[in-house]
């Protein structure tokens, strides 16, 4: 995608910053560490989320959240909080971008990730409206209304 006004040749579908190295070293290592079972279990396996799937496996609206930090800028917040919000997920190719919100849509996210086999995700988020947080994501395609999420630091999950 080429933003007509800059002439700047993006990678993702939203037209916003492209996530840096969404596969380097730090996200490739986290990605051989990281375990997400899919299973009923998991802390994403409770539905919390409504939005209807379309035919597309994966593209359309979701629903996100994650904990495992505190966003200074929302009075109360804590790392165990679940901050959630509205997703977008479109698929270029066999990379998956997952562009979300939360603090009710002041604050912006955006997952560039690789696809590897039929249901895991390895990739790196960068945080939008703060471009210097970076961290690796790891996801786990569950089925069409659940993707399992995990950075280093705690989860980052979507739900249908």
């Amino acid at each position: 995608m080429q933003q007509d006004h800059t002439r700047i040749v993006l990678r993702n579908p939203f037209g916003t910053m492209d996530v840096p190295a969404p596969n380097d070293k730090k996200v490739m290592d986290y990605a051989a560490t990281a375990v997400l079972a899919g299973d009923a279990g998991d802390a994403n396996a409770t539905r919390w989320a409504a939005v209807p799937a379309p035919p597309d496996p994966l593209e359309g609206a979701w629903l996100s959240r994650w904990n495992g930090g505190a966003d200074p800028t929302i009075p109360g917040d804590a790392p165990d909080i679940w901050k959630q919000g509205r997703a977008e997920v479109r698929i270029v190719g066999n990379r998956v971008y997952m562009r979300f919100d939360w603090d009710s849509g002041r604050r912006h996210g955006l997952i560039d990730a690789q696809r590897e086999g039929a249901n895991r995700l390895v990739g790196k988020y960068v945080n939008l409206t703060d471009p210097r947080i970076q961290v690796p994501w790891v996801g786990l395609i569950v089925d069409t209304t659940r993707v399992d999420g995990r950075f280093p630091n705690g989860r980052l999950d979507f739900r249908r």
